[in-house]
């Protein structure tokens, strides 16, 4: 199973040719996408899921409609699966400023189904941040992760101690203007996620040595930092092959992540 999560960045619609290039060289199994700002209709979503030869439908389909910002937008998080989704939830509690899409896969193996959560947290602070990752241990509790198969991916907008970063990156993001870790930065949302039994794939088996999904800059000063993660229970660990970031040139401003999964279980 080739798992695959992008930041498409305000709905990328000028940009939707070379975001529909992206995806395609991936032909990932599950897709989980973010910022799909004006993509209620579903058209979009369905070029890529085409592209890739997932099929259409809500069998295989999810639009998770986002609480709407204050700039009037949703940055809805959309999510595309080969294999057919047996349920499927939207989480758009107020406590959240963009949404949580949760469903369940069919296993081809008859086994338990994949429990995925696909989400973007917020932007603005880790606080906030914190507020929406106990939304998210709430949906799958630190005993679940023990003993099922279950995906946690999208943009967390959080830094993880395991990507290196440099001893003066405080400085670097302060001189580049860039607030929303915290000063000093902070890195409680990963730590937690972690703690609660969550293991990102990037840091457990990297493919190559590309990290930062996010380069962010500002007065002449550019930082490396990743925001985008794809996550895995404990038991679906075992069976990750390897993980890598995806550059995406001017398709967006955020790099993807892919990852690979062993078939034993069937999807």
């Amino acid at each position: 199973m080739r798992i695959l999560t992008f930041n498409v960045l305000v709905g990328g619609e000028e940009r939707f040719d070379a975001i529909r290039s992206i995806v395609a060289a991936e032909r990932p199994d599950l897709l989980v996408l973010q910022e799909c700002v004006g993509w209620e209709d579903g058209e979009r979503l369905r070029g890529l899921a085409a592209a890739v030869g997932i099929p259409d439908g809500d069998g295989h389909l999810v639009v998770g409609t986002a609480n709407r910002r204050p700039s009037g937008r949703r940055y809805n998080v959309c999510l595309a699966s080969r294999a057919p989704i047996l349920r499927r939830a939207v989480h758009a509690p107020p406590s959240m400023a963009h949404c949580v899409v949760e469903v369940e896969l069919e296993s081809g193996g008859g086994g338990e189904p994949l429990l995925v959560l696909g989400t973007h947290l917020v932007a603005g602070d880790e606080d906030a941040r914190l507020a929406e990752v106990d939304e998210l241990l709430r949906l799958v509790p630190p005993g679940l992760l023990a003993v099922r198969d279950c995906l946690l991916v999208g943009d967390l907008n959080g830094l993880s101690r395991r990507d290196p970063y440099p001893a003066d990156l405080a400085d670097r993001l302060a001189r580049a203007g860039i607030g929303k870790y915290g000063r000093p930065p902070r890195f409680e949302v990963v730590d937690r996620l972690e703690k609660a039994g969550w293991v990102d794939a990037l840091r457990a088996r990297p493919r190559s040595s590309r990290w930062a999904t996010a380069p962010r800059g500002g007065a002449g000063v550019v930082v490396d930092t990743r925001s985008d993660y794809i996550m895995l229970s404990q038991p679906l660990a075992a069976r990750l092959e390897w993980a890598d970031v995806v550059e995406t040139g001017t398709a967006s401003d955020h790099h993807a992540v892919v990852a690979l999964l062993d078939g034993r279980d069937g999807y």
